[in-house]
């Protein structure tokens, strides 16, 4: 029986006149080198759209929008944003953004949303005030870190509690343990209070307009005696013994007297 045949060979002729034989390449390397090829082609084309968009003036901010401001004037906000006009979106971070608005003691936190082709959405969440601190002849908004929002020379317009002495009287923990009850308050129950004090950081004291007294104690379950105050203040009120005294110390057992 002959041997079958051994598989044709080409030849190869070196410019020597020397002969090599080339074996075809396998398919599977042919194929496999194929998608390499054409991955990395896509893989290329992507950078430069990338690059493109990262770069394009196209994308170059122009128009800076800006909402959920009262304390400061989005005119302020915008001033703040100005060294970012005319870089390109894509290379605009929140961290750029928040550095930026740093010296505005109001902003406590932004929120940063890209609008292609050229608008940069920044939504602003301020700092809230919770007490005034009377200064020689003017009052300062405070929120529950103590920092000053903005001044006033009519107290009542604020509709806020006073906080005797402010921390600069009281000391750093008197006032932070006063601050935090009342940013543990509703707007509705600030605006019936007229002062706030505390004899230690256990004993914190608030009055109302109308004169009574609210034993808060510590600042501890705030949110508790919080709700207990306000189903308190709700209660219906005997006119022949009325009410000068809300304890709500230990909220569990609140005490009226």
């Amino acid at each position: 029986m002959p041997e079958p045949s051994a598989p044709k060979q080409a030849k190869v002729e070196k410019p020597s006149g020397a002969t090599v034989l080339a074996f075809p390449e396998p398919k599977g390397r042919r194929r496999r080198k194929k998608v390499l090829l054409a991955a990395g082609t896509v893989l290329a084309l992507v950078a430069g759209l990338l690059a493109a968009a990262i770069y394009s003036p196209v994308l170059a901010l122009q128009t800076i929008s800006v909402t959920g401001t009262h304390f400061v004037a989005p005119a302020q906000v915008q001033a703040a944003l100005e060294p970012l006009r005319g870089k390109p979106l894509p290379q605009i971070s929140d961290d750029d953004v928040r550095g930026l608005l740093g010296s505005l003691v109001q902003v406590k936190s932004i929120s940063v949303e890209a609008r292609p082709p050229s608008t940069l959405a920044v939504a602003v969440h301020e700092r809230v005030p919770v007490a005034l601190v009377k200064q020689g002849e003017q009052y300062q908004l405070v929120d529950v870190d103590g920092v000053q929002l903005a001044t006033t020379d009519d107290p009542a317009s604020a509709s806020l509690p006073v906080i005797d002495g402010g921390a600069g009287a009281i000391g750093q923990d008197l006032f932070r343990a006063t601050a935090a009850v009342l940013g543990a308050l509703p707007a509705d129950i600030l605006a019936k209070l007229s002062n706030a004090s505390a004899q230690s950081v256990d004993a914190v004291e608030l009055k109302l307009v109308d004169g009574q007294t609210i034993v808060w104690g510590n600042a501890s379950e705030k949110e508790l005696k919080a709700k207990v105050l306000a189903a308190l203040l709700r209660a219906p009120v005997d006119p022949k013994n009325p009410v000068r005294v809300y304890d709500v110390s230990v909220p569990r057992h609140p005490v009226t007297r």
